[in-house]
């Protein structure tokens, strides 16, 4: 039992070691170059929305004058397209599978107006099967590959905003 426990120990500090030793870390908090920012879109779509939420006490309103409370960079979202395309039919022509895509165009430009993140697209798409008998379920999980594939994006967008500098 002992020989056991300590071959279970020795296992778990070697692969501990390891997951170290390969630069594995927890995705952590975003470190940006500015204090705060206004997040403009043309259309106030849910990827906005969740921009949005997720900068929380970074964001301010964009004011057309500047002044303290004006924010430092402004993130215009430019476009939000959700698209659904069959790619799939039976020999009946009965529609089997939807490919799912979310578009985001966005750039970032500073207080002056200048661009520091010129127009950026990021597409996400994902494959769903289709069955007419299970149509409030597919619904629903169509549902579900939208909010991931939105959450994703507003993921990549915050990755790009940390790696953007802001000249002062």
């Amino acid at each position: 039992m002992k020989l056991a426990n300590a071959v279970g120990v020795v296992t778990l500090l070697a692969l501990s070691l390891l997951q170290t030793g390969c630069g594995f870390k927890l995705r952590g908090e975003q470190n940006f170059a500015f204090d705060s920012i206004a997040v403009a879109a043309a259309q106030n779509g849910p990827v906005a929305q969740e921009l949005r939420r997720v900068l929380g006490n970074r964001l301010r309103e964009a004011t057309p004058v500047a002044g303290p409370a004006s924010p430092q960079v402004t993130l215009d979202v430019i476009s939000e397209q959700r698209e659904k395309t069959v790619v799939g039919v039976n020999a009946a022509g009965q529609v089997r599978e939807f490919q799912l895509r979310i578009r985001v165009t966005f750039r970032l430009r500073s207080a002056e107006g200048k661009e520091l993140i010129a127009d950026n697209e990021i597409l996400q798409q994902r494959d769903i099967s289709f069955n007419e008998s299970a149509s409030l379920a597919k619904e629903a999980e169509e549902g579900l590959l939208y909010r991931d594939m939105q959450n994703d994006i507003v993921q990549q967008v915050l990755r790009r905003l940390a790696a953007a500098s802001v000249v002062r």
